[in-house]
Parts: structure tokens; sequence; C-alpha cells
């Protein structure tokens, strides 16, 4: 009996939920025994165009070329996921988003013309439709076994939406905002990295995006509580996931408040 398919596709990224993936090591020889993949730049096998069970995309739309190659892929696959913030949200060069993007190339680039970009870093949902997305920056490989798998049983996986805090607890890790003072997002964070930044001592800023119902206001009134400026506190949100729409529109109000 064939094995189900998979492709992962490259777009605007640094290729860190790739690697989170290829770094598995054993339990990526065991999804190999259970899939076959078919595309995977980064690991070997190169056929963009085929038909799949399963299409993986790292990284944000962030030129003309890249809007063509998404409406193939989604075409040619069963289900669609996107790993990592970049394909969720945007990414970091999502911040382009603020600003005059035209202008910058022309103040960094010789031949500015040559340069084929957009004037926004736009996630893969804003384009197809997407059938799972796991957040985070990166994201790790734990995160995608597990999606495959449900997947090759014709289920969607249950998102993750608690915040980082109530996997902190779950761990009895000690709150690095209550002991440290520390500037922690935890509080409006979606879990998956497993708390990692505050198990070893940390606080946590914000990659894996927004979680369910986050009160982004109550954080920024704490956040200046530990004595950041306005500035700094419309950066914590305004960072990987910038784009993001609770992270995103945060940030806007206390920069337009400052």
């Amino acid at each position: 009996m064939n094995k189900p398919t998979v492709a992962v596709h490259k777009f605007s990224s640094c290729d860190g939920c790739q690697l989170a993936l290829l770094n598995l090591g054993e339990p990526l020889l065991v999804l190999t025994d259970l899939v076959d993949i078919l595309h995977f730049a980064e690991a070997g096998p190169l056929d963009e165009n085929a038909k799949v069970d399963i299409a993986i995309i790292e990284g944000s739309v962030s030129t003309s070329h890249d809007i063509d190659r998404l409406t193939k892929i989604r075409d040619n696959s069963t289900y669609l996921m996107t790993i990592g913030a970049c394909a969720t949200s945007g990414g970091l060069q999502a911040l382009r988003n603020m600003a005059d993007t035209q202008q910058w190339i022309a103040d960094i680039y010789a031949n500015p013309a040559v340069i084929d970009s957009l004037d926004n870093s736009t996630a893969i949902k804003d384009h197809v439709k997407v059938d799972l997305e796991l957040w985070g920056c990166p994201i790790n490989g734990r995160q995608i076994v597990m999606a495959i798998r449900a997947l090759l049983f014709g289920v969607l996986p249950v998102e993750e939406h608690d915040k980082v805090c109530m996997e902190c607890k779950r761990q009895q890790t000690v709150c690095v905002m209550v002991t440290k003072n520390e500037p922690c997002m935890g509080p409006v964070t979606r879990t998956g990295c497993g708390a990692l930044c505050p198990s070893v001592g940390r606080d946590c800023y914000g990659c894996y995006g927004p979680a369910e119902n986050p009160n982004t206001q109550a954080m920024a009134n704490r956040l200046q509580g530990l004595g950041l400026i306005k500035d700094e506190v419309a950066r914590r949100f305004l960072f990987i996931n910038s784009a993001a729409d609770a992270f995103h529109q945060q940030g806007l109000r206390i920069k337009e408040a400052e």
C-alpha cells in the first residue's frame, strides 16, 4: 500500500523551523517509515510540484513570485500546514509593514529596481486556506510529528491555546516575573515551547504569538509597572509576531499614546 505523501516548502524565512524537523533525529527516521517525503529541499528531495497529502510551509509571503507558488501548493495538497511565526503571522520581516518598504530598499541597495519585494510580509492564511497553524520561532519537532500523525488519521490536531504561564504551573517552574521582576510575556503568549525560557530562569519574549483571549492592556500596564518605558513595552509586542492581531493592535496603541 502506498504511504501518505508529504512536501516541505520554504518561503521567506530563516529555515529554523525546517531545522527543527531535521534535528529530530530518530523520530524523523520513524516518520519516514510512515510517510514518503517527496519535496524537502533542506533535506534533499526536490519535487516542488508534487501532489501530496500534506504540504508543510515555512516562511511568509514577501514577493510576487511567492503568491504564484502558494496557489500551486494549495492546489496540489489535501492538507496545508504552516509552521513558525513567519508562516503564521509574517514573522520578523513583517516589521517592514509599519515602514516605507520601497524607501528603505532604496536606502540599502545600489540597484533597488532588481529587488522583488512586496510592501508587506504576510501570513500564508492571508492568501490561501490553511488547515493547521503551528506557531513558534522556531517551532519544536514534537509539534510537527504530533500534527502529521493526527492528519494521517484524517483528523485535525487540537491546537494549543493555553498561555505560557499555564505550562509554568504544570512544570512547577518559578515565575520569573514574580520572583525576579523580569518583564515576561508569558501571560499573553501561547504555549507549545514547553515554557522553555522561564524554565531556565529568563523571561518569555512572545515568540509563540498571542494566546487565547490575551489581556494585552493589562500586560502593557504590568510591564510599565516593572519600569519599562512605553517604547520598550511597544517593542515587546511589535517583535517576532508584530503582525499577529492582538500584539499588533496593542503595540500600535502604546506607540500612538507616546
